[in-house]
């Protein structure tokens, strides 16, 4: 498959690219990793063996810090890497530390885990049908100006996924490179992008996005996604910049609307990113929401099999909630309503308050009678995993809060939720208890 994973070295922007990365040296790359919210440190066999519990491998962490040896609480934590941390430096980062943990994976191996998202789109080009594998997944919003408490920018995010993977992506990466910018962003274990994608970097860029639904098409011959993604976030200072890194080379692969805030400027923006239609949509006073859903009616037509007019289909009873609460906050958005949207049982379609399922902002597949096929069929294991929610003051000093589990405080019991639905038994060795636990406020350093 030559050319799906080609990394991404472009020329001539406004920021400063080395024409070459150097190869990896011994000593090079210096971590430690703080857990929770006591900030433990610990050297290189802690790091290794907290990557190993969240991966879920052997030998898990029986001392809290990620999770006990049954699955239970589990709580962001933070890996710091310092040195070259882009591609080649970051791969090798995480093929020393999976060493570290009994695991043999080599660049190959890393990197497919990383474009992992991105394959399904690959696959299904290759049937000629313009068949989607993108699924309904994530809310976000990001708002200024006269929309907020104090008219500077407000964003949030919750991650939808199968509670599968969902459980484990539990991490929070504090990344300073020797180049680009520093970066306080979430992930999952192995990534060297967010993947779910909520990060700040020290230029004063929030960045996040959500998928757009049913989208088709991919070029083979362009660029990954997760490798353009994380050039963006670590060299972008402005939001022209993160459209270019995102928009160059562009195979389509993973296509999302992503949304910015720029505190410096006082700016958000909406970049939506088909593969044949690239929309930037930019304001100092408004607000861009997402929940999946194509906002370019030509993009829609062209790019996607979305059902633009189905007000029953989860990313249209998302987005409708959406116009809703925030005109409904005008001028009232800080940090904590941006926390309760996260939170939010409103299903719009049924008109009904308190009723979590796949069409609430805080999404609850496993109590859905429908699903969300075609990703998730009836009851299906599968929601939001965690959330994340920065205001333009966090975002200048590089923080931001974050909670695992549904924002909303229920919890998931894998075992009862198995007997119920055997369907999905397959689960069973893996399937781990999602718990709610309690925001938490997280800083680069």
């Amino acid at each position: 498959m030559p050319g799906i994973f080609r990394s991404a070295e472009p020329a001539g922007t406004a920021t400063a690219l080395p024409a070459r990365w150097p190869n990896p040296g011994a000593g090079d790359v210096g971590y430690v990793q703080r857990a929770g919210a006591a900030g433990v440190e610990a050297g290189p066999a802690k790091v290794a063996a907290a990557g190993r519990a969240a991966a879920g491998l052997r030998g898990r962490d029986g001392e809290g810090r990620l999770e006990d040896g049954r699955g239970a609480p589990v709580r962001f934590s933070i890996i710091t890497q310092r040195g070259h941390t882009v591609r080649e430096r970051s791969v090798a980062f995480l093929q020393d530390q999976f060493r570290r943990a009994g695991v043999q994976a080599d660049i190959y191996d890393l990197t497919a885990h990383n474009a992992s998202i991105e394959l399904g789109y690959y696959t299904a080009s290759l049937d000629g049908q313009k068949k989607s594998a993108a699924p309904d997944r994530c809310s976000a919003f990001v708002a200024t100006g006269s929309w907020t408490r104090d008219g500077q920018p407000v964003i949030a995010h919750n991650n939808w996924s199968g509670y599968l993977e969902g459980a484990r992506w539990n991490i929070i990466f504090d990344i300073r490179p020797e180049r680009g910018h520093r970066i306080l962003m979430d992930g999952f274990p192995g990534f060297i992008h967010s993947g779910d994608d909520f990060g700040i970097n020290s230029a004063g860029l929030a960045i996040t996005e959500t998928t757009i639904t049913a989208f088709h098409g991919f070029d083979p011959e362009g660029v990954a996604e997760f490798a353009r993604a994380r050039q963006a976030m670590q060299y972008a200072s402005s939001i022209d910049e993160f459209a270019a890194f995102m928009i160059r080379g562009n195979n389509g692969g993973y296509a999302n609307a992503w949304l910015v805030a720029d505190v410096r400027r006082n700016e958000i923006a909406r970049l939506e990113l088909g593969l044949k239609n690239v929309i930037l949509e930019r304001t100092r006073d408004g607000y861009f929401s997402g929940a999946n859903f194509p906002a370019n009616p030509r993009l829609a037509a062209e790019e996607t099999t979305f059902p633009v007019n189905d007000p029953s289909v989860s990313a249209n009873a998302r987005r409708a909630r959406w116009e809703q609460l925030l005109a409904e906050y005008r001028g009232r958005i800080g940090l904590e309503e941006a926390k309760r949207f996260l939170a939010d049982h409103y299903d719009t379609f049924e008109k009904k308050d308190a009723s979590p399922n796949e069409r609430t902002l805080c999404g609850h597949v496993d109590l859905s009678p429908r699903g969300m096929k075609p990703w998730q069929n009836e009851f299906g294991p599968a929601g939001a995993v965690q959330a994340k929610a920065a205001d333009a003051g966090m975002i200048r000093r590089m923080e931001l809060e974050a909670a695992m589990g549904h924002p909303c405080g229920i919890g998931f019991r894998a075992d009862e939720h198995l007997a119920r639905y055997p369907q999905f038994a397959w689960m069973k060795p893996l399937l781990r208890d999602l718990p709610a636990h309690p925001w938490t406020r997280f800083r680069a350093g």
